[in-house]
């Protein structure tokens, strides 16, 4: 077996403190973006249980314990859901106080 023929790529990335801010406030963005989409979900698998999502109807109706079931799920997700906000709040500060620690 020949070893592997690794072109030599040597990319010259440059970018300002500003711009680097711009992508970490950009990257928190786009996770809130994503948790709200999970908790929109959770949100409709909801009312999908309690037939009240509007143009569907369950294929069952739901018993108590399917119902418990389901907000177990749901509380779970959202319990993951707000650690993971706990982060970006930390990563948010972190940023604005690198933002105001700039040298003139």
């Amino acid at each position: 077996m020949s070893q592997a023929n690794i072109p030599n790529i040597s990319p010259n990335i440059t970018i300002t403190r500003e711009d680097a801010i711009n992508l970490l406030l950009s990257s928190i963005a786009l996770e809130e973006l994503g948790l709200s989409h999970i908790i929109n979900a959770e949100g409709e698998k909801l009312q999908y249980v309690l037939g009240t999502l509007p143009g569907v109807t369950p294929l069952i109706q739901p018993t108590i314990s399917d119902l418990l079931l389901i907000n177990s799920s749901v509380r779970e997700t959202i319990r993951e859901v707000r650690k993971k906000e706990w982060i970006l709040n930390e990563k948010l500060e972190t940023v604005f106080e690198a933002e105001s620690n700039t040298l003139p």
